[in-house]
């Protein structure tokens, strides 16, 4: 075989090659293609889920909102008879939402040690023996179950 038949040889086995890869590199894409579609069709069915629980929580939102404005005014009211300072209120409205020590020294940017020290003063203040206590102060009558809770004991 002479050169020409080599060049030709290897065109054509080049040409197989290339064949070859552009069958894998096809699958490939059609591959990749369904799992973005699959990916899509995931995304909009979180988005729908995530739009459900927006419109809840704002349908929540509007229905206790008298209730909320009432709550707020009652704390205020509560943290005014305890005499605590502008700084205690603040604390004690951040602690009620739930935020650590450290979540509200960072969004007062003051130090952790300062945030605890200024809840200790709020709760001695308040006679309270901490923030467990605090928050039930305001919210223990507000969450009545509807129909008694029977214990495991009474049950035969």
């Amino acid at each position: 075989m002479g050169l020409e038949g080599t060049i030709v040889l290897l065109a054509l086995g080049g040409g197989v090659a290339f064949s070859r890869r552009w069958l894998v590199l096809r699958r490939d894409a059609e591959e990749l293609r369904a799992e973005a579609r699959a990916l899509r069709g995931e995304a909009a069915q979180l988005e729908a889920r995530l739009a459900d629980q927006r419109a809840e929580a704002e349908r929540w939102r509007n229905e206790a909102r008298d209730l909320i404005e009432g709550l707020g005014a009652a704390i205020d009211r509560q943290f005014e008879r305890w005499g605590l300072s502008p700084a205690e209120r603040e604390i004690g409205l951040l602690l009620l939402k739930g935020l650590s020590h450290q979540e509200v020294a960072d969004l007062r940017g003051v130090s952790e040690r300062t945030v605890r020290q200024q809840a200790r003063s709020l709760y001695k203040k308040a006679g309270l023996s901490g923030r467990a206590d605090l928050a039930a102060y305001f919210l223990e009558d507000l969450l009545v179950p509807r129909t008694p809770v029977k214990s495991a004991e009474a049950e035969p």
